[in-house]
């Protein structure tokens, strides 16, 4: 080998030896700490339910997950953040029914647009509401509350226009074919509080929200809205089976990432999540929360969206529903 030879044959292993550490390690993924946006003030259930996951994840994955709040809005401004953000691996959202079907259906001018600015991660947690009303009235369950309001009209609370608990209203309003009067609050509490009161007939609530008043035999429960009973409320019927079949309406919560986001990365955090909703412990800690662990793969979460949003589209045209201005 001639002297040219045998310096580029040891400038390559060099340059071999000195690039495979920077190679590999590009190759690591995650290699920094990953981020949740989540659309919600701190506290919250929505916020609750990401820290769940961020912990175990964190644990998994060997990096610090960490959950920034960016709410207001109603959700919009810390999903268009989301959006936004670098398409990197390393920021996702903590998308719902509501920020992702409902907000984009009642608020066209929002900043971001779901199919166009996000790919679809993992399913995290479904959670059904439960219908419940003040424990005068003259109702046990949805049946005899339907016998009711062909009696009489009936009210329901909800925590302001457009919300999800103010469609289960109208959902049921429709479907039993009885005219209800929907009052609208700013806020679950004073909502709840004016029911339990007897201001008002009824409302919807997630079930967190709601039990410690059932349990304190302030509110009855009449149903769930899912396709399944609770198993708090074990003797609760459902209103699909309470002679509404098709009745169902459950907050879903599920990680998003910005379009362009590299499927190698968001493959990983699937399969790392899919583990996470496997553990006892996350189990459990939803099961507080009134949920149960959404296991969705990506395309099958897209499918949510679109099937949910379809479902939305038609209820919000038909009865013209209109939501509060964003805040």
């Amino acid at each position: 080998m001639t002297l040219f030879f045998k310096f580029i044959h040891s400038f390559l292993v060099v340059t071999t030896c000195w690039l495979a550490p920077a190679v590999n390690a590009a190759d690591v993924y995650p290699s920094a700490p990953v981020k949740i946006v989540v659309a919600y003030a701190a506290g919250g259930g929505t916020d609750s339910i990401a820290r769940v996951i961020a912990q175990s994840l964190s644990l998994r994955i060997g990096q610090p997950v960490i959950v920034e709040n960016r709410p207001g809005a109603g959700g919009s401004l810390g999903t268009a953040a989301g959006a936004a953000a670098p398409a990197d691996g390393y920021n996702f959202v903590l998308g719902s029914n509501g920020t992702m079907v409902l907000n984009p259906l009642l608020y066209p001018t929002i900043k971001y647009q779901v199919e166009r600015d996000f790919v679809a991660v993992s399913g995290i947690t479904s959670i059904p509401y439960l219908i419940a009303s003040n424990p005068m009235l003259d109702a046990t369950d949805i049946k005899s509350l339907v016998s009711l309001g062909k009696k009489q009209k009936l009210t329901f609370a909800s925590p302001g226009n457009g919300t999800t608990n103010h469609l289960v209203g109208v959902l049921l309003e429709s479907m039993s074919k009885v005219d209800m009067l929907h009052v609208p609050y700013r806020g679950a509490s004073h909502a709840m509080n004016d029911v339990v009161a007897g201001q008002v007939n009824f409302l919807s609530g997630d079930l967190s929200t709601l039990m410690p008043m059932v349990n304190a035999g302030k509110l009855r429960p009449l149903a769930v809205t899912g396709l399944q009973r609770v198993s708090s409320l074990p003797n609760v019927q459902t209103v699909a089976e309470s002679g509404f079949p098709g009745f169902e309406v459950t907050g879903w919560f599920g990680l998003f990432a910005p379009k362009g986001t590299s499927s190698l990365h968001t493959e990983k955090i699937a399969q790392e999540i899919a583990q996470v909703l496997k553990e006892p412990k996350v189990t459990q800690r939803l099961k507080d929360l009134g949920g149960s662990p959404l296991s969705l793969t990506s395309d099958q979460l897209k499918d949510l969206v679109k099937s949910e949003t379809q479902k939305w589209r038609k209820v919000v045209i038909d009865n013209r529903i209109t939501a509060d201005a964003l805040q």
